[in-house]
């Protein structure tokens, strides 16, 4: 069974984006950037791979993409309406009318589009984003990898935008970069199970 991976930078704060969907403060560049490229090229959107050098780069580990509309739309404004054709692309959202080519628009019941993705045969599936779609989605991510960078914004978008259920994830794999960023990977500690709150 394939599983689906929310793979996203944030803050000491726990945010993916600032208020109005800001992202640019986060690094990209020395160590963490040769990493990434190495390791996740396939997360690289279309109009980057050839600057970046990884346009001929083989899909590591996902093969299928999900993001909100909230992560796809920024894109629109520099017309890029397909950010990773080399991918299965879809956004989640009621109220986007149409994408570009390629790319799905599931207006309802992401979970289920999950769970019937999850049957297929393939590599991983990439949950790019957003917070909403994320704690739509929590009991279906099987791994979280977080590239947390020293930066506290105090408010912005969350990494997760759901309701309060405690669910446990174990650290795997963490490495530390000199430019301060720490990517993370987390496995969910009993798949599909809550961690119940308990009193302090």
């Amino acid at each position: 069974m394939r599983r689906l991976t929310y793979y996203i930078a944030a803050t000491l704060d726990g945010y993916i984006a600032g208020p109005g969907g800001e992202y640019d403060f986060f690094p990209f560049e020395g160590g963490v950037r040769e990493a990434i490229l190495a390791e996740y090229p396939e997360t690289m959107p279309a109009h980057a791979r050839g600057p970046l050098g990884v346009a001929d780069a083989p899909n590591r580990h996902f093969d299928t993409v999900l993001m909100g509309r909230g992560t796809y739309e920024p894109g629109l404004q520099f017309g890029v309406d397909s950010p990773y054709p080399h991918l299965r692309q879809y956004v989640v959202s009621s109220t986007l009318a149409k994408a570009g080519p390629g790319v799905d628009v599931v207006a309802e019941d992401p979970v289920g589009l999950v769970r019937s993705l999850k049957q297929e045969a393939g590599l991983g599936i990439w949950l790019a984003g957003g917070g909403k779609l994320a704690g739509a989605l929590r009991e279906e991510i099987d791994v979280l990898i977080i590239k947390r960078s020293p930066i506290v914004l105090g408010s912005g978008i969350p990494l997760f935008d759901g309701p309060f259920a405690p669910t446990g994830f174990t650290e795997t794999v963490s490495h530390s970069f000199a430019e301060g960023v720490v990517i993370s990977t987390f496995t969910r500690t009993t798949p599909g199970v809550s961690v119940r709150p308990t009193a302090h």
